[in-house]
This record gives C-alpha cells, structure tokens and sequence, in this order.
C-alpha cells in the first residue's frame, strides 16, 4: 500500500512537470521530491534522481543516471550522464560537470567545464576554467575539511590531485600528472612529476 501510494505521488509529480513543458524521455524512471523546482525549457533524460531542495533553472540539460540532491543549477547548464551533484553546490549559468563526476559543497563557476572522472569537494571555481579528466580535490586531511580556491580562466591538466588547503590564481595552469601543495601565481605554471627514464634496447630476465 505504501509502495503504491508513493507510485501514485510520482506520477503526480511527472504529471505536473510535464504539463509546466519539462521535456522528460521515460519520465517512468525519473523520481522528484515534493519541492523540486524547475525552470523552462528544462531536458530530463532517463533514471534521473532528484532529491530534496533542488532548483533548477531554464534550459538546462539533465542527462541520464544523475543524482541531485540540495542543489541550484542555474541556466544552460549540462549534467551527466552518471554525475552525483552533492549538497550545496551551486552550478552557475552555462557550466557543465560530466560523466562519473561527484561535486560536494562547491561553486562551478559560469561556463566552467568538470567533464570526467573528478571529484570536487568544498571548492570555489571561478570563471571559464577547465578541470581536466581525474581530477581530485583533496580536501580532508583526516581531521578537518580544507577548502581550494580556482579563479577565473584556470586550466588543470588530467589527473591532478590538489592538496588542500590550495589557492590557483586567475589564468594559471596546472599539467597533467602533477600533484599541487601549494599555491600557483597568476599566470603560471605549477608542475609535479617525476622524470620519466627510458632505458635503450631493455631486454626482460627469462623465467
């Protein structure tokens, strides 16, 4: 009876999106909560899950297998497929986060990219910046949480680790590979990674 109660509160939900002009593909496999807000315009693609305290603004599209839960997404903003947008984040107007990327307690600033494989925890992304493919924020030390600051035009190279607490400065680059500790300047280049040793004409032991 629960079971079929809840069934019927849902399709209640989808019912109302759909008729407010939600685009939703199979909106069978899409779940809300009773105070989801949505704006015009609006793509929801399958197996959706929206949470509690989500706001959602026009033209954005939701791909499939997300996760949102205590969230604002402003307008024009593309999520997923498979990303968990956690709470108190705040993804800003024209911003995309990607595939199997998990953001906690953050700030994507406006047409910032996260497309792959990242974790983002209890940072503040400025504007126009590129978050390259596994990368992580390390932002617990194991007693406290840490916060890490990316400005504005910011490009972070694939699979960096940045140790918070940390501050990348407007325009600065990190390469791929590194793993940063302190802060970058303006304008620079922060990179950590062992030099690579190629050894001529290597022959394996025999077993």
């Amino acid at each position: 009876m629960k079971q079929l109660n809840l069934q019927k509160f849902q399709n209640s939900l989808r019912n109302k999106f759909l008729k407010s002009g939600v685009n939703m593909i199979a909106p069978d496999t899409i779940y809300f909560s009773k105070d989801t807000k949505i704006g015009k315009n609006v793509t929801i693609e399958p197996y959706v899950v929206i949470g509690s305290k989500v706001k959602i603004g026009n033209g954005v599209n939701i791909k499939s297998f997300t996760h949102l839960e205590n969230c604002k997404i402003e307008s024009k903003v593309e999520v997923g497929p498979y990303a968990r947008i956690r709470p108190g984040t705040i993804l800003k107007e024209g911003s995309k986060v990607g595939n199997f990327v998990e953001i906690k307690k953050s700030i994507v600033g406006k047409k910032s990219k996260v497309n792959h494989l990242t974790y983002i925890g209890d940072t503040l992304i400025g504007k126009s910046v590129n978050i390259g493919a596994g990368t992580i924020t390390c932002n617990y030390d194991g007693i406290k949480k840490n916060r890490t600051k990316i400005k504005d035009n910011v490009f972070v190279g694939s699979n960096s680790s940045l140790v918070a607490p940390l501050t990348l400065e407007e325009n600065s680059i990190v390469g791929a590979g590194s793993v940063i500790t302190k802060n970058v300047g303006r304008k620079s280049l922060a990179l950590s990674r062992s030099q690579q040793l190629e050894v001529k004409n290597y022959k394996r032991k025999s077993k």
